[in-house]
């Protein structure tokens, strides 16, 4: 059966119809290779959606907190990712963050909305499924208490 045939042009009159699949690069674009995202980014983006959270006083334990408040001195030394441990895979994700929270508030409230917006921005900012936020609040932040970071120095 010749070209004309089958309702396309013959060979000598403007050349062959492409078909889909040949063209260059094959295909959507969006298959043509692949996206890896770092444990560091999704713990960033955690760190900074938890702290958004009204009621969240700081994030890390109290170690943890002692340590970034000596490298919250060094220019550019501020960790966003304290107190965020990521675990990512393919497709799926899942966080374990440590909160300090604000006295008088509701603890439950507090960890309910933190975990709303971790998930939330995590996934629309990576595309990852979240399957778990583990909250733990290792601390209370007493309107008395003065933060070792927030103290003067005694010595000048």
């Amino acid at each position: 059966m010749s070209d004309t045939a089958q309702g396309g042009r013959p060979h000598g009159e403007g050349g062959a119809r492409k078909t889909l699949g040949t063209e260059r690069g094959g295909g959507d674009p969006a298959t043509r290779g692949r996206t890896t995202i770092a444990d560091g980014v999704v713990e960033k983006i955690a760190g900074m959606a938890a702290r958004d959270v009204m009621g969240v006083h700081a994030m890390g334990g109290g170690l943890a907190r002692t340590f970034g408040a000596v490298r919250d001195r060094v220019p550019g030394g501020r960790s966003v990712t304290r107190g965020v441990k990521a675990e990512v895979g393919e497709v799926q994700t899942a966080l374990d963050l440590d909160i300090v929270v604000e006295y008088g508030v509701a603890i439950a409230e507090v960890a309910k909305a933190v975990r709303e917006n971790v998930i939330a921005a995590v996934e629309r900012m990576t595309g990852l499924e979240v399957v778990e936020v583990n909250i733990a609040v290792g601390d209370v932040k007493l309107p008395d208490e003065v933060e070792e970071e927030e103290a003067e120095p005694r010595l000048q």
